[in-house]
């Protein structure tokens, strides 16, 4: 057999204990109230053939409630979008927008980037 770098596999009778390490961070998160938040509004274009996504970094939510917000904000601006690496991705040039929704919402707004 030959000598590599991998470790050894093995499970217990809890199952594979790799996979529950990375598990309470994740649920860790708690939202802030809007009132205590500052949303940065940029746009980027990097990777996407040159069209344009806005970008909203600084959020403190949980999972459920970052979720929520950014399919408030796709029907907002009647847009498709995502959230990856905990950012909301919304497609095209929309900071205008989605910082009065924002603002309605009672969220901090600070449009940033060119």
């Amino acid at each position: 057999m030959p000598n590599d770098d991998r470790p050894t596999v093995w499970s217990s009778e809890q199952g594979d204990l790799r996979k529950k390490t990375a598990k309470p961070a994740a649920a860790a998160a708690v939202s802030l109230p809007p009132q205590q938040q500052t949303v940065y509004l940029h746009r980027d274009a990097k990777g996407r053939g040159g069209k344009a996504v806005t970008v909203l970094k600084g959020l403190v939510l949980s999972e459920a409630d970052l979720t929520s917000l950014a399919k408030a904000l796709k029907q907002a601006c009647g847009s498709g979008g995502t959230i990856k690496d905990g950012l909301i991705e919304i497609q095209g040039e929309q900071r205008e927008k989605i910082g009065e929704v924002l603002r309605k919402l009672g969220y901090k707004v600070k449009i940033a980037g060119g």
